[in-house]
């Protein structure tokens, strides 16, 4: 088990898809080593360097990619580093920190997504030449990293509520939030210029196997023995398919299909095909849990520290907690420009649209109470759950999903022109 590769893999769902940083040569002793590059403040050095190239040359060897020229490579892997350095200084000049609690977290997070012990971990990652504390200044610098593009880019993404519905009627959009559907098929052929009789034959045929079907008998075998689709050997089965994907009327008919039913024998070009509805997702019907929460912000910055901020919400926390008005405070003092005009809240939300820290505690706190200060990658909350409830809210869902397109749509755009701004504002001087 290549663990560089699964530890990787672990990461970059965790904390927003962001690069993924390996450090491994760091704990080499390179007799001369120098500097490739200095980047504001820092510097880039060439065992730096010289571990990144190693990993990409590794990656790309694993996925049976020819390497581009040595030269190419260096450059693009000096860029990368260059980029990195920058976002991790701008981090700290923010007052961005990750507690060893969090990184404890993070990394016990990871272990078990690798479906290990804590002591298994770190005897996978000696194998594969990686320290545990070359593994923890990873996972530290990609938090750090994943905070400053929250804090930079995430934050200044708004969708307004007529791209939502503009996304909701396009083909795109109905492309993508369709249900899906897991199909299979027997299809009778009917060759083309077929006489009358020949049709009337297939069609029999075709009926007398529908009938078969109704009557309890397996489809994948039918599919196996009688049909001419050219999934048959595979028992008909044809993956996963969009209505959208499907031609009338079988796009129609199968939001009214119950999993396991077989259409009616339809006439095509090629001939009398027949489908079954193996397995469905997304779309119709959504019941989720929602729950009525509101809360209040604060964020460390450059004019106050990690520990000015922790002070600010746990005297909030006591003003709340000795009867003053929660939504005047967070008018007052809320950093959440969503949230804050507002009085704090966020309404009725579906928890798995907040980060993990957030859901953690509103989902441990009772209705009508009020949680303890804590931390999420925004900064430091207090929350107040005003109640909780299960609702049909398909219609909402989908705009849910439609938000959440546009929105990871933006983000990807905003976050490469907001890279591409501060490298050109930073100063870089390459030596390589």
């Amino acid at each position: 088990m290549n663990v560089k590769i699964k530890l990787s893999d672990c990461v970059r769902p965790l904390l927003l898809g962001a690069l993924f940083l390996g450090t491994a040569a760091q704990a080499e002793v390179r007799p001369l080593n120098r500097v490739v590059a200095i980047v504001d403040n820092d510097v880039v050095m060439q065992s730096q360097l010289d571990g990144r190239l190693r990993e990409v040359q590794q990656t790309i060897t694993q996925r049976g990619a020819a390497l581009p020229p040595d030269g190419v490579l260096d450059q693009q892997v000096l860029e990368r580093l260059i980029i990195e350095n920058i976002q991790l200084q701008i981090g700290e000049r923010s007052g961005i920190r990750v507690t060893d609690e969090e990184l404890n977290q993070a990394i016990g997070t990871i272990a078990q997504r690798n479906g290990m012990s804590s002591e298994q971990f770190r005897a996978a990652l000696a194998k594969d030449g990686l320290s545990y504390t070359d593994a923890r200044d990873q996972v530290r610098r990609e938090m750090i990293i994943s905070r400053v593009r929250q804090r930079r880019v995430a934050e200044r993404i708004q969708v307004t509520d007529q791209e939502v519905q503009n996304f909701l009627a396009s083909d795109l959009g109905k492309m993508q939030l369709t249900e899906e559907f897991r199909l299979a098929n027997i299809l009778i052929p009917v060759t083309e210029g077929a006489s009358p009789e020949d049709i009337q034959a297939a069609d029999r045929q075709a009926r007398e196997l529908y009938q078969q079907l109704q009557q309890g008998a397996d489809f994948a075998q039918l599919a196996i023995a009688r049909s001419a689709s050219e999934t048959a050997l595979e028992g008909g089965e044809m993956g996963w398919r969009k209505a959208g994907q499907l031609p009338p009327p079988f796009d129609a008919m199968l939001s009214a299909l119950s999993v396991g039913q077989v259409t009616e024998p339809m006439r095509t070009p090629g001939g009398f095909i027949m489908i079954k509805l193996l397995e469905k997702r997304g779309g119709g019907s959504q019941v989720r849990d929602e729950v009525n929460v509101r809360h209040i912000l604060i964020k460390p910055s450059e004019i106050r520290s990690e520990g000015e901020t922790k002070r600010l919400i746990d005297r909030l926390h006591q003003r709340i907690m000795a009867g003053e008005d929660f939504s005047e405070l967070a008018k007052n003092f809320s950093e959440d420009p969503g949230s804050a005009l507002n009085g704090g809240t966020l309404s009725w939300i579906d928890p798995n649209v907040l980060v993990p820290e957030f859901r953690e505690v509103m989902n441990n706190t009772p209705a009508g109470e009020l949680s303890k200060p804590f931390k999420s990658p925004f900064g430091w909350h207090v929350l107040e759950v005003m109640g909780r409830r299960a609702t049909d809210s398909s219609e909402q869902y989908r705009e849910q999903q439609a938000m959440t397109v546009l929105r990871n749509r933006k983000y990807d755009e905003e976050l490469q022109a907001w890279l591409r701004q501060i490298r050109d504002e930073a100063y870089v001087e390459i030596k390589l």
